[in-house]
């Protein structure tokens, strides 16, 4: 369209002309073109509804990068995934369409792992390869998939189908860490980010630490490459895990200072070398229990970091005074601390500085791990709770928890 000013009548009058006929392609603005003439974004799917006046000299072309226009860069992502799926679809867009459309993801690199419920109707299903295209275009993304439901196989495999593109490894960085994994084969759970967060504040120089149940290196790296332990043994049966966390521990550098036992960590020989021991597996870590008493230092002891899922029975309401923000037990008499939930969101905890549910179960397994200590290094130890963590809610009532327990000999 011409852009001299005696014909700036002419060009509105065609913008309003499309924009009538829905033609005009609102995610993007008008913007010069050379020759002194300016473009009018049209939609492509549409093309072959356009009918050009004859009274107005204009022609087609095509503009590699267009300018999105300022409504465009205002829209959030979910958004903008929303406007582009109404447009592959045309005329055909329905209310039972819209409930299927995903309000959040995980993004891991360049590919976006969409939910289980994400684009089930057959209409979707029916456009193909060029659904997952406009996904990863309104997503920035390369790649795209669909988790299912994890696989009852004692491993947690993801049941993930790879929806666009050809390969699912992936790099996630967090806190720092570069983790890479292969999506379609390993899980990674971001609702474990505050207790990953807790493992890198700890002191652990010169420890030596073991990591029953390693994964990919959820709290294998952290406590490398931020709490300074001088070395780690991950177990891990997960031959998929097994080779994402070597690919990490090697892109972080510090592939020397680990050691990784593939196979069942129930059946690991190491006696007598760790100051500390990770057993991070919910429900419940109680099977490696005795392997964590085996694998202390029999002249000093060191601390046990015990997962576990705990019921806990809902706490009557009562007056409050503002709590320390903080953990669960930095929260006062009657005080309430915010603790992130597995869907991201937050949820008030009650406590009168622990649940009595939390303390009950410490005591109870601080209890229970001393006479394992007893019973397999034949003589008597000391337990103490150092710590309860609440690190998330998995269904209303149950928490999961973290015990930081500190094991001692007691000296003749």
């Amino acid at each position: 369209v011409p852009a001299l000013a005696t014909e700036r009548r002419l060009a509105q009058r065609l913008r309003e002309r499309l924009q009538e006929e829905r033609l005009l392609d609102r995610r993007f603005q008008p913007q010069a073109v050379p020759g002194g003439r300016v473009a009018l974004p049209v939609l492509e799917e549409r093309l072959s509804q356009l009918c050009l006046p004859q009274d107005v000299p204009c022609e087609l072309v095509r503009i590699q990068e267009p300018v999105p226009s300022r409504a465009a860069r205002r829209r959030t992502p979910a958004q903008r995934l929303r406007d582009e799926l109404r447009l592959l679809l045309a005329g055909s867009w329905a209310e039972e369409l819209e409930r299927d459309v995903p309000h959040a993801w995980q993004r891991h690199g360049d590919l976006v792992l969409l939910s289980e419920d994400s684009f089930r109707a057959a209409a979707w299903q029916r456009l193909g390869s060029a659904l997952w295209q406009t996904v990863a275009s309104a997503l920035g993304a390369r790649r795209v998939a669909r988790r299912g439901r994890v696989m009852p196989d004692g491993m947690r495999t993801p049941s993930v189908t790879l929806l666009l593109g050809q390969d699912g490894w992936v790099e996630h960085v967090d806190n720092g860490i570069r983790y890479t994994f292969d999506v379609t084969k390993c899980m990674f759970s971001p609702g474990n980010i505050t207790e990953k967060l807790r493992v890198a504040s700890l002191r652990c120089s010169g420890e030596v630490l073991v990591d029953l149940y390693a994964g990919i290196g959820y709290f294998t790296l952290p406590f490398l490459v931020h709490a300074g332990a001088a070395f780690v043994h991950a177990c891990e049966w997960n031959s998929h895990a097994v080779e994402a966390l070597h690919r990490t521990l090697v892109l972080n550098g510090v592939r020397d200072r680990c050691h990784i036992h593939a196979g069942d960590s129930r059946q690991l020989e190491l006696r007598d070398v760790a100051d500390r021991v990770n057993l991070g597996l919910i429900p419940s870590s109680e099977e490696g229990w005795p392997v964590a008493c085996r694998v202390l230092r029999k002249d000093r002891g060191g601390v046990l970091h015990i997962h576990h899922n705990v019921e806990t029975p809902p706490a009557p309401r009562s007056p409050a005074l503002p709590a320390e923000q903080g953990s669960a037990e930095a929260a006062g008499s009657g005080g309430e601390a915010q603790h992130p939930t597995e869907d991201g969101g937050k949820e008030t905890w009650l406590g009168a500085r622990l649940r009595p549910a939390w303390q009950r179960w410490a005591e109870a397994t601080a209890t229970r791990i001393q006479g394992l200590l007893a019973e397999l290094q034949g003589r008597p130890w000391r337990t103490s709770v150092l710590h309860i963590e609440a690190v998330k809610s998995y269904a209303p009532h149950v928490h999961h928890l973290v015990l930081d327990l500190e094991c001692r000999p007691v000296l003749p």
